[in-house]
């Protein structure tokens, strides 16, 4: 009989949006006519197709794979090089240097928060907000790696700051955050730089929604401040930015000034292992996909893009206008596709959850799923088409009313 990794049995059985789908299949089983009416504003799901931009791109690497002068096999594991320099060129139009050999294109800025996990060993004293994404406590605990939280709240607008009491070696941080919406300022970020060089951590820096940063003041990368580049790992997608939920592609920048000593004093570069790790568990990116995002960070893919993302901003407005509107204390709705908002009349966010498919036939994502400083919160994203969320939060405005 083999021996099992128990350390699942420390997890949920079920991942957060797993469990929400099932509600969901549940009620509209049960309620056919009314589950005809839902509006899904939970999953951070974008709803736009591809920009044509992008499209053509992708019909390029296809026409490629037709032409045996042209045809591509296996790819290099860390992506072709025409992807890696696009990615390093977008870096630097917002000013920010990110050289070419710490780029890995992946499928995705999910994966590779997990997967990350593989480069560093047990022991570790790894710290997470809470809230927090539940990819990286999970993939931690799959690990049997234990995670000390630092807590997000009201008070501190949901964004934690270093407690110099606490050592730590593994620092997730998230900004714009998932699920709260809130984002850190320059200032902010240098506080957990220095934190981290001084315990030598690493920063593991998920910009996954930096494109919804309008705000000029607020860093999109934590590469735009002093010291970063030696203390920390950075994930991004194009999920978000350019709609990839279904195409799938993200990247990870691992500097090369990442140098950690082992046990025995032999030097280890993470960007060495990172990307050893990738070459052996990997296969990369899709030759037509790599097509596709090229275009993305193009002049003319970023301006495309941009249309898509004020669309969904347009959404977060309506959502955040409404928030004010009827009193509720909420967070994000500006730089970021997220509204997180504290649940009426006292209640925790599953019975919320049930309260608002029951009456009023919206979906959102109750706070709970993401730790248990959400237990009292829910999450609202901007991802639907306009006219569902005007009608969402019509629906939400009229259920407050009678919750009075």
């Amino acid at each position: 009989m083999p021996k099992l990794n128990e350390n699942y049995l420390k997890l949920k059985q079920n991942y957060l949006f797993a469990d929400i789908r099932h509600r969901i299949d549940s009620y509209c089983e049960s309620h056919p006519e009314e589950g005809k009416r839902l509006i899904r504003l939970g999953i951070g799901d974008v709803t736009l197709p591809l920009p044509e931009a992008v499209i053509k791109g992708l019909h390029e690497g296809v026409d490629a794979q037709a032409n045996a002068a042209t045809f591509r096999g296996y790819g290099p594991e860390q992506g072709y090089d025409e992807t890696r320099h696009a990615i390093a060129a977008y870096y630097k139009k917002h000013g920010i240097d990110v050289d070419f050999e710490a780029v890995f294109v992946s499928d995705g800025a999910k994966s590779d928060t997990g997967n990350i996990t593989d480069i560093f060993g047990n022991g570790n004293v790894i710290l997470c907000p809470d809230p927090v994404y539940p990819v990286y406590v999970d993939t931690n605990t799959m690990c049997g790696r234990d995670v000390v939280y630092m807590n997000g709240t009201v008070d501190n607008g949901f964004l934690p700051m270093p407690d110099k009491s606490i050592h730590a070696d593994l620092i997730y941080i998230c900004s714009p955050n998932n699920p709260t919406g809130a984002c850190y300022t320059r200032e902010q970020l240098k506080e957990w730089v220095d934190y981290a060089l001084e315990n030598e951590a690493v920063i593991l820096f998920d910009s996954a929604y930096e494109a919804f940063i309008s705000d000029p003041e607020l860093p999109r990368s934590i590469y735009e401040i002093e010291g970063a580049r030696r203390c920390a790992i950075e994930f991004c997608s194009l999920s978000k930015t350019a709609g990839f939920t279904g195409t799938r592609l993200g990247y990870t920048i691992v500097p090369t000034e990442l140098v950690f000593k082992a046990s025995d004093g032999t030097e280890m570069s993470l960007n060495a292992m990172w990307a050893r790790r990738q070459s052996t568990k990997f296969n990369g990116v899709s030759y037509i996909v790599q097509k596709g995002a090229e275009v993305v960070f193009s002049d003319a893919g970023i301006a495309a893009c941009k249309e898509n993302l004020d669309y969904y901003k347009r959404n977060a407005k309506v959502i955040a206008d409404t928030m004010r509107e009827c009193g509720v204390t909420f967070f994000g709705g500006i730089n970021s596709p997220y509204i997180w908002f504290e649940c009426p009349c006292g209640m925790e966010s599953w019975e919320f959850f049930d309260h608002m498919l029951n009456t009023i036939q919206v979906v959102g994502t109750p706070g709970a799923g993401f730790g248990e400083n959400g237990k009292n919160f829910f999450r609202l994203t901007s991802f639907g088409s306009y006219e569902k969320t005007v009608e969402a939060m019509e629906r939400f405005r009229d259920m407050l009313a009678r919750m009075k």
